[in-house]
């Protein structure tokens, strides 16, 4: 399938059990749907882009917690321990951003209001529906060609 999006040479991959709360919760973040194979016992497939940012999604049902390597885990460790996703806003003010989103996400998935960082730049964090950590940042100078 051909698509208009410039790719990078890393996608990162979220092990998902709901494809349409993916879809729901990244909408409003921005992100348009690219492509998707519907789940159908342990395959699945959802693709999702904003600016330059590609996420994919795998599974989008039940299965998800049979995957060979995930199952090791509890249902109750939080999907995401210990990793956060970095996504870069540069086709608006993040405070716009942030304030746009303040209207339309629930107050818990804030994790961190936004704030200048002591290294120059603006930020601040979400969590998704599955317990992902996202930190919603302006662009550094050095990422800007």
């Amino acid at each position: 399938m051909k698509t208009n999006v410039a790719f990078t040479d890393i996608i990162l991959e979220l092990h998902v059990p709901n494809f349409n709360l993916v879809k729901d919760f990244y909408g409003k973040l921005g992100f348009k749907k690219i492509w998707e194979y519907l789940p159908k016992d342990e395959s699945g497939y959802l693709v999702m882009c904003r600016e330059k940012s590609i996420l994919a999604f795998y599974c989008g049902n039940e299965q998800v917690y049979k995957h060979p390597f995930f199952k090791r885990f509890s249902k109750k460790t939080p999907r995401g321990y210990g990793v956060e996703v970095c996504i870069y806003i540069s086709d608006q003010k993040i405070e716009d951003y942030y304030n746009s989103l303040l209207k339309i996400l629930p107050s818990s998935h804030f994790a961190q209001k936004l704030e200048l960082k002591p290294w120059g730049r603006k930020d601040f964090r979400l969590t998704d529906p599955f317990g992902f950590y996202i930190c919603i940042r302006e662009p550094d100078n050095i990422l800007v060609k």
